[in-house]
This record gives C-alpha cells, structure tokens and sequence, in this order.
C-alpha cells in the first residue's frame, strides 16, 4: 500500500499552509470520510468538523442526494460552455432560483467557479459599467481592513489582511482601505470609509466591498446599524455597493444572505461556498436590475470576462439540488437555533475559564476570542500562541476548527454544517470547554486571576 503521508509530502502543495510544517511533520490528517457533521480519517479517527471545512460545507458531508444529482447530469449533459450565448438547463434555472433567493432586485447573475472568482469578477463589471456609463476615472475599490476577498489578482488586492498581500508582494492600484469597525473597542463609525472617498476624490470611487461578518479576519461582527450608513453614504456618493456573501450565504448566519440581518439591499452580491455546500466548485455575481439595464442597454460587442466554468451545468445542477435540501429540511431556521444554543454554550465556558473574553455567534459562525485578561481585553504576547494551542488541543480531542491570530489576536473560529443537532452542539462544547481548560492549565501564572 503506498504511503500517502510521504506522497503528500513530495507531490502536493497545500494552499494556506506551512510548507515547512508540512515537510517535518507530514499532513495533520488525510480525510477519507465524511458522514453529517462528522470527518474520518485514514487512520481511522473521527472528528467533528466544527468549521463546515472552509466555512462551506452547509448541508454536512455524504449526502448522496447530491451525488445523485450530479450522476443524473452528467450522464446527460456533463459539461457544454456558456460562451458565446450558448446556454443550458440547470445554469438557467439556477440563476433563476438565486435570483428568487436574493433581496429585491437583485435578478442578473454571471457564474464562477468559485469565491475569489467572483470577487474578481464583481471588480471588472463594476469598472466596466462605469466605463460604458462614460464614467471610466470611476476605477477605484474601497474595502476594509482584515476583510478577506480571495486570492485571485484583484481579490487580493480588495482583502484587508497584509500577509495575504507580502505573500508574493502582489497588489495593483485601484484598491484602498478604510478603517474596520467590527472589532470591541473601536467607534462604530462610517467616518473612515467618508475619509477615504474624499482623500481619493469622490468621482474616482467606483464601489465599496464588505463582508456582512467578516470571516477570516477573525468573525467580526459590525456594530448595529452600520451597513444602514454604509448603504445611505454609497448613495450619497453615487457609489456602488457590493455585499460579499461568500461566506454568510446560502443561511449560514440564519437567514438566507448576511446582509438581510441588517435590512439592507447591495447593489451587487457575490456567492459560492455555500451554494453546493463545497460538493463542487462553484460561485457567482449577482447584479442590480439597474446595473443590469445599463449593461444591457449600452454594452456593444462582446464582453471579454469569463470562465471555462462559468454555468456548468452539473455545478449548476448540484447547487438547485442543495438548495432545496437547505429550504425543504429547514435548515436556515436551524441555523439559527443551534447557534443560540452554541452560544450559551461559549457564554456557560466564559463565566468559567479565565482566558475567555468575547464570544459571539450569528446563526452558526461564531467565535471565541482568548484574551490574558477579559475585563480589559489585554492580549497575549504573540509568541505565546494561544489559539492555536486550543486548536491543537481540540483536534487531539475529535474537532476541527480554525485559529485567527492576524495583528496578536487569539481568536477560535466556528461554523458547523447547519443540520447539526442539540446533542451534538452540546459534545462541541463539552470537548471546546475541556481543550481550553487545558491550554489555560499549561499558561499557569502567566493567566491574570
């Protein structure tokens, strides 16, 4: 039998990880199974999987309903392009069922294969609207710090978290960064975002870009109100505004899009993840009727953007089949009580344990910040490393999870698939409470009492 722990080492490169580690220490676990919420490995060991793997995986893992759908299409239509103005069946009547999905107005989609696509994809039909308008000095992107778009040129560019940029030294022009409001202590404030319009001069901004909770970044969580200013400021400016739903989509924060909990409409939205609920690569852009009307009144000629897999049809064909397993089985409903109830969870373990401060839950993506003194939020020094030695700790007891730990934070991030159950919300905390205890018990005197 060959070994997989040495061909991984020789033969694949792990996106967003340590090669290094990956060299010395071979892969943290090879998955062979996954089974609702639960992962298995090679070794035999199972896990929670406490993230939905990267934040997507909405529906749990092994649901053959997909499988089926997938089989049905390709052993019809496997793959056809969409270039060209050729089409297909389930492209359409997805695109027809997002656009039922998403907040009035919002109609026109353009396919990807997935998040940093359509992030990508959303910037060059923002310019290009602007252009066609006659408007072309509109070509600049606001975003915000420690928001993350991707890592495709343009998305890149957009994501507010600097490692992600020195990575390759790659960033081009046309992107710029207001101040995040999300974290504790900082002003809930859309003065930052006006600073940066009238620094770089307000007909030179085409667009402002933001996460309704920022997920990478460590899930920050905007203060009340605020995409209500954000909204009224882009009108004010005669600015677009984009909601990257690629991570809060699809009910992950109990509702069907993130920024429904604010009651606000973008002009464009971007989706993937949880679309297929990461059964196969897919995303999207979805446009305003108004944008819609100016690209198809004053567009000439072709329009020189898409992918090999923009509309593929057996994506296309597994995404209507999860999103009826999300809507059919309740599942956005769900997401939001088993949130409430891994929160009281967070709150029971934070009254007990001395390294907790903020912990906070929307639906089912949530955090737990770990702090050297919770009354005044003082962090740990950064060699110290908490977080990832909860993260290490969890998974020696069966759960996957995520650390964040950009800018000296210590912050445990979570999002279970949304069919997850009561007892099973219980065993997260129950092993969560035991994992931080025990990194609390290793910090002895250095944990302020």
């Amino acid at each position: 039998m060959k070994d997989l722990f040495e061909l991984d080492k020789k033969h694949f490169i792990h996106p967003t990880s340590s090669i290094k580690q990956q060299q010395e220490q071979g892969a943290k676990s090879i998955m062979k199974e996954g089974d609702g919420i639960y992962l298995t490995d090679t070794e035999g060991k199972t896990y929670i999987d406490a993230m939905s793997s990267l934040w997507n995986v909405n529906i749990g893992h092994g649901r053959k309903e997909l499988a089926e759908a997938a089989k049905q299409q390709m052993e019809t239509l496997a793959f056809s392009s969409a270039f060209s103005t050729f089409s297909n069946e389930p492209a359409i009547l997805l695109a027809e069922k997002i656009a039922e999905l998403s907040p009035d107005g919002l109609n026109a989609v353009f396919f990807t294969s997935g998040g940093s696509e359509s992030n990508d994809s959303a910037f060059k039909l923002i310019r290009h609207y602007w252009k066609i308008k006659g408007e072309p000095e509109r070509n600049k992107i606001i975003a915000l710090k420690k928001g993350y778009h991707g890592v495709a040129t343009a998305s890149t560019s957009a994501t507010g978290i600097p490692q992600f940029w020195e990575m390759a030294d790659l960033t081009v022009p046309g992107f710029v960064h207001a101040e995040s409001p999300y974290e504790r202590g900082t002003k809930p404030s859309i003065d930052s975002i006006r600073e940066v319009i009238e620094r770089e001069g307000r007909e030179q901004i085409a667009a402002f870009i933001a996460e309704p909770i920022q997920g990478a970044g460590g899930v920050l969580v905007p203060p009340e109100d605020y995409f209500k200013e954000v909204r009224q400021l882009c009108d004010d400016y005669g600015i677009l505004f984009v909601a990257d739903e690629v991570i809060t989509g699809f009910g992950r924060t109990g509702k069907m899009f993130g920024l429904e909990h604010s009651g606000v409409v973008p002009d464009m939205m971007t989706f993937a993840k949880g679309v297929t609920s990461g059964y196969i690569p897919l995303g999207g852009v979805v446009v305003s009727d108004a944008i819609h009307n100016v690209l198809k009144e004053k567009s000439s000629g072709t329009l020189f953007h898409g992918f090999t897999y923009s509309g593929h049809p057996t994506a296309a064909a597994v995404a209507l089949k999860n999103i009826d397993i999300i809507e059919r089985e309740g599942l956005v409903a769900n997401s939001q009580a088993m949130g409430d109830e891994l929160l009281k969870g967070f709150r029971q373990i934070k009254t007990e344990l001395n390294i907790v401060g903020d912990v906070r839950m929307t639906g089912l993506l949530g955090a737990m910040e770990l702090v050297e003194d919770p009354e005044t939020n003082k962090r740990f020094s950064p060699e110290l490393q908490v977080a990832p030695k909860v993260i290490e700790a969890l998974h020696e007891r069966g759960v996957v999870c995520r650390a964040v730990t950009y800018d000296s934070t210590d912050i445990i991030c979570f999002a279970p698939p949304l069919i997850i159950n009561k007892a099973q919300v219980h065993m997260i905390v129950a092993k969560l409470h035991d994992a931080v205890l025990s990194v609390q018990k290793q910090l002895g005197d250095r944990v302020s009492s």
